[in-house]
């Protein structure tokens, strides 16, 4: 399935970010984002997409693209997060639960990121490309790490998680398994049960000792 068929079928364009102050049309944002995925699937680099040429693609004027994105680099953030699985809804039952939603989340990711050889490329593109790498950590990748944070939070006030480990390094020694197979192993076994076998590990030895 292509990027855009992705798009146009789950109706991601309610993930876009509003613009306070102006009615918003999810019929324009979806033609411009699937606008830039046409482009990206014809083989135009990151490097090559300008706003004139994503509006000429797209049917639309300029101004409507800079009412919605500021930049290009906003705009490919929320391409990308069409294309992406959304984000889960956690349980909030323990917070193991909710580790292994997010690192199930992770996974999922890492499956369409090798089916999608676009995706996969427009990624190594943008770690190129630092205003826009920049702009998808500020958007993306840092209120997934502060969601991370909350959890292993909650964890530790609940007794759940000891509470003299440092959160930032528990959150990387959950997460960063998940993401070596996912990233820098792209040929390693990404199998179902593989959140629950990775979280229950490291859980293991940072529980409370018993009372």
């Amino acid at each position: 399935m292509s990027l855009a068929g992705s798009w146009a079928q789950d109706g991601r364009a309610r993930e876009v970010s509003p613009v306070r102050g102006r009615p918003r049309s999810e019929a324009v944002e979806r033609s411009i984002i699937e606008g830039v995925m046409k482009l990206l699937e014809d083989g135009v680099p990151l490097s090559e997409l300008s706003i004139e040429r994503v509006a000429r693609t797209a049917g639309v004027g300029k101004a409507t693209i800079y009412r919605r994105w500021r930049g290009k680099e906003e705009l490919f953030v929320d391409v990308l997060r069409a294309a992406e699985p959304p984000d889960p809804v956690l349980p909030g039952t323990s917070m193991r639960d909710d580790l292994v939603v997010l690192l199930e989340a992770v996974r999922r990711r890492g499956l369409v990121n090798r089916s999608s050889a676009i995706l996969h490329n427009v990624f190594a593109q943008m770690k190129s490309s630092p205003k826009i790498w920049d702009a998808y950590d500020a958007n993306v990748v840092t209120p997934r790490r502060r969601i991370l944070a909350d959890v292993l939070r909650r964890g530790q006030g609940n007794g759940e998680l000891r509470a003299d480990v440092d959160i930032d390094l528990i959150g990387d020694l959950v997460f960063g398994p998940m993401l070596v197979r996912t990233v820098m192993r792209p040929d390693s076994p990404l199998p179902d049960d593989l959140a629950e076998v990775m979280v229950d590990t490291v859980l293991e030895g940072l529980r409370p000792p018993a009372s």
